[in-house]
């Protein structure tokens, strides 16, 4: 085989390879929040599940975040700047405070409270359940430290 085939053959494989490859990738694209360098979140990180409530869990492109489902059901990132004072709902799971956002329900935004740094996670109720979601990722998430603030009811916040 001369040369000129050899290297035709050659990048016809590797043509090949990419498309096969490409069809096949499923790294999801999110953004590090301002503190994923924190070790804290490095702690956390290590230990996120393989599945998430029945969903495999994918490669992200950004440190201190993790995505699971195909597309994409559950989104985590840490390394946000913890929550101050809020009239949103907040429920404690597993120990951990969560602030749950549902202004575009069935997707809602959930955001540890009293946890530095804090931790985002958006999921999709109608593919995941959200106790479920919670229920695993506090478990990690308690390994952040506490800052001493912890959800009250609204009707105690507001006879303070």
């Amino acid at each position: 085989m001369t040369r000129a085939r050899r290297l035709t053959a050659l990048m016809l494989a590797l043509i090949a390879c990419t498309a096969g490859l490409a069809g096949c990738a499923s790294t999801v694209s999110m953004q590090p929040a301002a503190d994923a360098n924190d070790p804290a979140c490095a702690d956390v990180s290590v230990g996120l599940p393989g599945s998430l409530a029945g969903q495999p869990r994918r490669w992200t492109d950004a440190q201190a975040t993790a995505a699971w489902g195909e597309p994409a059901a559950v989104l985590f990132t840490c390394g946000l700047e913890p929550l101050g004072p809020t009239t949103l709902p907040c429920q404690t799971v597993n120990g951990v405070d969560w602030v749950i956002d549902e202004t575009d329900a069935p997707q809602y935004r959930v955001t540890s409270f009293g946890r530095v740094p804090a931790v985002e996670v958006y999921l999709d109720n109608d593919v995941v359940a959200s106790a479920e979601v919670l229920d695993a990722l506090s478990l990690v998430v308690s390994r952040l430290p506490a800052d001493g603030s912890t959800c009250v009811a609204r009707d105690d916040a507001a006879s303070d």
